[in-house]
């Protein structure tokens, strides 16, 4: 039996292990997807949030502020790339000013720094590429962008290097309530815990609703983005958004810690929790949207669009805590938007909840930094031929459009909870992320995949289950 069980390994399920990890207990992920960070982590903004936008008092401002001012140090920990850019919330008629002077207030009093109110010059000097119908902005210095993949990848790997199981390709199909604890039957096998911690994402509702005669309702709220090649990554310098309306904050234009441009969301409720489709009139919205907050939004550098699930529970509010009709079964559920933020936060509050009721005791060995996988780049080039003579495999470039080596690929497939797919190697070290969007690489990413898993070629999957690339050989 274990004494903890988290369902979901996205950032909010990573982030909970990570924080158990630091106590002598016995605990287990388990994920549905065949990799960390496959649902709502892998399709968003990739923002840092200041925490001006929340109500005051509610778990969403709490754990947006407490998880901003974590951000610094947790970043170093686990050597993750992190840029505190700042963002502006642009007011686009005089109309709309008591808006933002409203969440000025609210960020204050969510204990918010150095927030401050400009007028339209202060604005377009900070951004001389934004609209000239601009009438003032809020702007927050201490909002971030950062990598959500590498952000839930070095959570997890993390938690695993300090004792925390993890098991995909497992989904939750029952759950027994036991005199003392539960058994949670899957598509593999039974497992049997104390505790439960449900941080399933989209999903949390029916896990909820499994043990709990008190239901919640998730609703999946797709949102589409545009991703622009890195020639117009400094198109903005800060996280650009528009007061927000009743559906969120609306489309917002952010550089990428990575040196992209990316435009999105839209905000629309669906009820197919796996539809993750762009429409031509999601898309198209953005664009619109977008240009009135910029000038000429240069669409023509678009390389991708993608599309995300939010899972935006009724009362739009974080749902964490031990459920009342069920003992030892914890919620961390409707975690949208600012939930990228608020992850190390919640990983606190609900690895506190456990610690209490289970007397837990810290460890004495815990590992608390983790290194990232090295990329190349990032030393001189003297220093780069002397570590290709040493290790040649870094010499041999893979992806061409991010500089991606059969080294640092090697070093994605052999760390913790290492990479098996084409989607998995991207989000560790960005092959297939350029401009060509995996055109070049993929066969040569496939063939490493195959020979470092001893499977064969037909076996390789872009994202895991049935999503195989090849089906056959023709000569």
């Amino acid at each position: 039996m274990y004494d903890v069980l988290i369902i979901g390994a996205g950032v909010t399920g990573s982030a909970i292990a990570r924080e158990l990890s630091r106590y002598n207990v016995n605990a287990c992920v388990l994920e549905k997807e065949e990799d960390v960070g496959c649902g709502a982590t892998k399709a968003n903004s990739a923002i840092v949030h200041a925490g001006y936008d929340a109500a005051n008092g509610t778990l969403m401002a709490k754990m947006n502020v407490a998880g901003n001012l974590m951000m610094d140090q947790l970043v170093k920990d686990l050597d993750i790339p992190y840029r505190k850019n700042g963002s502006l919330v642009v007011c686009l008629s005089e109309e709309d000013r008591p808006k933002l002077i409203e969440l000025y207030e609210r960020g204050v009093s969510n204990g918010v720094k150095e927030l401050k109110l400009l007028t339209k010059e202060e604005v377009l000097e900070m951004e001389p590429n934004l609209s000239e119908s601009i009438v003032g902005a809020l702007y927050a210095p201490s909002a971030g962008i950062i990598c959500p993949f590498n952000l839930t990848i070095a959570l997890a790997e993390n938690a695993n290097q300090n004792g925390i199981e993890f098991f995909f390709d497992t989904e939750v199909l029952e759950i027994i309530k036991l005199g003392e604890g539960y058994i949670v039957k899957t598509n593999k096998k039974e497992f049997t815990t104390r505790f439960l911690v449900n941080a399933a994402g989209v999903y949390a509702d029916e896990i909820h609703n499994m043990v709990s005669n008190r239901k919640i309702k998730i609703t999946p709220r797709r949102g589409d983005y545009l991703l622009l090649d890195k020639s117009v990554g400094n198109y903005v310098a800060k996280t650009i958004f528009t007061v927000p309306g009743k559906l969120g904050k609306g489309v917002l234009i952010s550089p990428t810690v990575h040196g992209n441009l990316i435009v999105g969301p839209t905000a629309i409720d669906i009820e197919d929790k796996e539809s993750t489709a762009t429409t031509k009139e999601g898309l198209d919205e953005v664009i619109q949207k977008a240009g009135l907050i910029v000038k000429n939004l240069p669409v023509r550098q678009v390389i991708t669009s993608f599309a995300g699930l939010r899972a935006h529970e009724t009362g739009h509010e974080f749902i964490i805590g031990e459920a009342e009709d069920a003992e030892g079964f914890i919620d961390a559920a409707g975690i949208e938007s600012p939930g990228l933020t608020s992850a190390p936060a919640i990983g606190v509050m609900v690895a506190e909840i456990i610690k209490e009721k289970m007397g837990l005791t810290l460890k004495d060995d815990f590992i608390a930094t983790r290194k990232g996988i090295f990329n190349l780049n990032d030393i001189p080039l003297e220093e780069q031929k002397e570590l290709i003579k040493d290790k040649p495999k870094y010499g041999t470039v893979v992806c061409r459009c991010e500089t991606v080596t059969e080294g640092e690929i090697l070093d994605a497939i052999h760390r913790p909870l290492g990479a098996k797919s084409l989607d998995g190697i991207k989000r560790r070290v960005r092959a297939g992320m350029g401009r060509c969007q995996s055109g070049f690489c993929s066969p040569k990413v496939m063939e490493i995949l195959a020979r470092e898993l001893g499977v064969s070629m037909l076996d390789i999957t872009k994202s895991g289950g049935a999503s195989n690339l090849v089906t056959h050989r023709t000569k």
